[in-house]
């Protein structure tokens, strides 16, 4: 038999994202003072396509914006930079409450190191990945 898959309401998922977020710790979340995180039912079809994957993979955040390390002083970017959390791909994944948090967590952190204009292979080296 297949481990229950979570299931909550916007508010309630939401809720466990801010709690996810004051876990991590402050050398990263400091970083969040300019970042607008917004949760997402899912990716939609249009950016997975974008984005140059399949509809069947799992997309569990998305950084949009324009990292520090490409940042002009004399064109700063137009609009807030965002963090996309996606509910359904996250609870797909996780199991309990505490997965949950900790999956979110570790989503957050990605996107930020994102922000901060470290790749995905950087991250992967440093354990993150």
């Amino acid at each position: 038999m297949a481990p229950k898959k979570i299931r909550l309401s916007r508010k309630e998922f939401e809720d466990i994202v801010e709690r996810a977020v004051d876990r991590i710790p402050w050398t990263i979340r400091r970083h969040l003072h300019n970042l607008v995180i917004a949760v997402e039912r899912r990716p939609s079809r249009e950016l997975l396509e974008e984005m140059g994957l399949p509809p069947h993979e799992t997309l569990l955040g998305l950084y949009d914006g324009v990292p520090l390390s490409e940042r002009n002083l004399t064109a700063p970017p137009l609009y807030p930079d965002t963090i996309y959390i996606f509910q359904d791909p996250l609870e797909e994944l996780c199991t309990s409450e505490e997965e949950l948090i900790e999956e979110i967590e570790r989503t957050v952190v990605h996107e930020v190191a994102h922000a901060l204009g470290i790749s995905d292979e950087r991250l992967e080296e440093l354990g993150y990945g």
